[in-house]
């Protein structure tokens, strides 16, 4: 029995491609790549930020029988005086941060730059340090160079014929205490971002005002500064985040103590959340405290006039 038979080629005849279905896998996968950090953002991030400002509108302890109230609760924060403690505190660190801690990173920035100083290396490293130590170790030092009787500080002051200071239980030292504490933590931490635009800056330019004849402090003041604006703004702005995040040392050392002299606005926040478990309070704290960063961070760009480095 004869059967059709087509001769083999020696090709197999294959489907052509689906360059349709090929099109929408190739414009998917970015984003299938991009979907674990948008679900963990979601669901970690996003999630919590709306519900603490929808319980920032109820009032009560936990989260059962909570009542709505509406603003309630950011109408009693303007009236409660440890809030508003907790905000001048919290300002009155800023301060030092932004107008002692920035100014004395930029002259050790400077320094690192000068030749006047050896073993630069070894110096940026000893000044780097105590920003990679846990804030728990540094409390604790801290606890012993600020002891009133046996602290190191007073014992350094005492050769001086400088009576002891209750740095962490007089309420009129304890702010400046914290302020002593964060230079030392983050003293290194802002003269490398001081350094790091010190070095974009094209030497150029202080030779052609050598040339020119200017002074060390006219190259400073019309070449250098100008040219770091940028590198202020960040520092400044980054001061007042971590001004206001102020939490772990306070309530170490002092609870936020004596007579809520060192409360900050997020250890206050922390004692309504999971101590008084007034959860609605504690969430309107924090949108305060989001309110506050915004505005002076806007003050900021406007002040600096954003990133331009000329008039």
């Amino acid at each position: 029995m004869a059967t059709n038979t087509r001769p083999r080629t020696g090709r197999e005849t294959r489907a052509a491609p689906d360059r349709g279905s090929w099109r929408v896998r190739k414009s998917t996968a970015p984003y299938l790549f991009l979907l674990p950090f948008f679900l963990i953002f979601g669901v970690f991030g996003l999630y919590p930020i709306l519900s603490s400002l929808y319980l920032s509108f109820f009032k009560g302890f936990g989260f059962d029988r909570m009542r709505f109230a509406g603003l309630g609760n950011y109408a009693y924060m303007l009236g409660d005086p440890r809030y508003l403690r907790a905000v001048l505190n919290t300002t009155y660190y800023m301060l030092g941060s932004v107008f002692v801690l920035a100014p004395l990173a930029l002259g050790l920035a400077l320094l690192f730059r000068s030749k006047l100083l050896a073993f630069k290396t070894l110096f940026k490293v000893v000044f780097f340090m105590p920003v990679i130590t846990s804030f728990v170790v540094i409390s604790v030092i801290f606890m012993r160079v600020f002891d009133t009787n046996f602290g190191l500080l007073n014992d350094f002051l005492g050769d001086f014929g400088v009576e002891p200071v209750g740095w962490i239980t007089d309420p009129a030292v304890v702010m400046p205490a914290m302020i002593l504490m964060g230079i030392w933590t983050y003293l290194g931490l802002n003269s490398l971002y001081w350094l790091a635009g010190l070095t974009a800056i094209n030497q150029d330019l202080y030779d052609a005002s050598a040339v020119d004849g200017a002074s060390a402090w006219q190259t400073f003041r019309f070449v250098t500064m100008p040219l770091l604006r940028p590198v202020a703004l960040f520092v400044v702005i980054q001061a007042i985040v971590g001004s206001y995040n102020l939490f772990a040392q306070p309530l170490l050392m002092t609870e936020g103590g004596p007579s809520d002299a060192s409360l900050t606005i997020s250890l206050y926040l922390y004692q309504q959340g999971f101590q008084f478990f007034n959860v609605g309070y504690a969430s309107a704290i924090a949108y305060s405290m989001f309110a506050l960063l915004l505005i002076l961070s806007v003050v900021n760009i406007v002040l600096f006039r954003g990133y331009r480095t000329s008039e």
